[in-house]
């Protein structure tokens, strides 16, 4: 009797720290050119009314789970969402979640704070062609950008990222082959940009550029 009353606590000890764990959410809202100071203008490759703001929940490196936007084509919201429920499961570490408009727009200042951003309607950062990120069109997202750097030629993109340039050592927040963070947006059907000949570790877009 001793030993099953022993399991019985022990089942339900279990059982409610699982209910005590507060579920993954996601909100999805309609967007203006007013929400979108700083990230979209006139001439942009699409308009505020195609895109989405979708609120998430998210683990942070304090193990605490937080609130965060991610600003999103519409046609990126399921595949966006069911990324980030899979990141929630595996309480995959995420920084910062803020729509660019939170930095003026600016890239750099996002990557700096090492946010966690998609939407921006900006060029694409490389030594090629001038051309339209795909940001600009919201189907991409940057995640842990200090973790995850940009490695173009002799910079790395955030400078803070610099020691995570060598992949050598998996550290939390990193995206690596086979890892919680490459495998839930391969299982959405988008590329990450860790592959590239100048990899961008932190990026993941729905056409693989």
């Amino acid at each position: 009797m001793t030993r099953l009353l022993l399991a019985a606590a022990i089942v339900f000890a279990a059982g409610s720290a699982a209910a005590a764990t507060p579920p993954f959410t996601a909100k999805v809202e309609r967007v203006a050119a007013a929400d979108l100071r700083y990230s979209w203008r006139p001439g942009c490759p699409v308009a505020p009314a195609e895109l989405r703001r979708v609120r998430l929940a998210y683990w942070g490196f304090d193990r605490q789970r937080h609130l965060g936007e991610l600003v999103v084509n519409a046609d990126a919201v399921v595949p966006v969402t069911r990324v980030f429920r899979e990141l929630y499961r595996a309480r995959f570490p995420i920084r910062r979640m803020r729509p660019v408009d939170a930095y003026r727009g600016s890239d750099d200042a996002s990557m700096a704070a090492d946010n966690t951003s998609a939407f921006n309607c900006r060029a694409a950062v490389s030594n090629g062609p001038k051309r339209w990120s795909v940001h600009a069109y919201g189907r991409a997202v940057d995640v842990n950008p200090v973790e995850n750097p940009y490695v173009l030629g002799g910079r790395v993109l955030p400078p803070a990222g610099a020691g995570y340039a060598d992949r050598s050592r998996a550290r939390a927040g990193m995206a690596v082959p086979g890892g919680a963070l490459v495998r839930a947006f391969a299982a959405s059907g988008w590329d990450w940009g860790g592959t590239w000949s100048s990899p961008d570790y932190q990026h993941f877009s729905a056409n693989g550029r």
